[in-house]
């Protein structure tokens, strides 16, 4: 398989679309083209790489840029997606999209890449371990907002 990486557009988003419907088992149109109009908008805020075969996208990563969140004074890139095509799995691809997106952002200023996983994705919590990454020392909080709604309902 004779790929290269190069940044992806907008060009890409059926393509994007596509690979990342195969992986999550349905279509985040919406979210993809809020991120490409975004990232047009707002270059410098963002990393969109992609390795490709000829015209063919295989596979993709996403990255925001953060700048001064919470109080950090250097910025940080934060993976939204990441999606190899099945057939072009097992190639080391993945491997170089994260090398591709830790380069540029990189050249954008940020000091570390973050991402979020699932503890109940294996798959996924071993493809980042090979790629270097590590449980980082912060705690992730989250507030579901359908307990929210049910107390906020009930009566005193």
């Amino acid at each position: 398989m004779a790929t290269s990486t190069r940044p992806i557009t907008v060009a890409d988003l059926e393509q994007v679309i596509a690979i990342d419907k195969v992986s999550t088992g349905s279509s985040r149109r919406h979210f993809f083209e809020k991120r490409f109009a975004a990232a047009k908008r707002r270059p410098n805020d963002f990393v969109q790489i992609g390795v490709v075969d000829g015209d063919a996208l295989r596979g993709f990563a996403i990255a925001r840029i953060l700048r001064g969140e919470f109080g950090q004074k250097d910025a940080i890139a934060v993976v939204d997606a990441l999606g190899v095509a099945p057939e072009s799995r097992e190639h080391g691809l993945g491997h170089r999209l994260i090398d591709g997106l830790v380069e540029s952002a990189r050249a954008q200023g940020a000091h570390s890449v973050q991402s979020l996983v699932d503890w109940k994705n294996p798959a996924l919590l071993r493809f980042f371990n090979t790629t270097h990454f590590q449980v980082a020392p912060r705690m992730a909080l989250e507030c579901a907002m359908g307990e929210l709604r049910a107390e906020a309902n009930e009566e005193p």
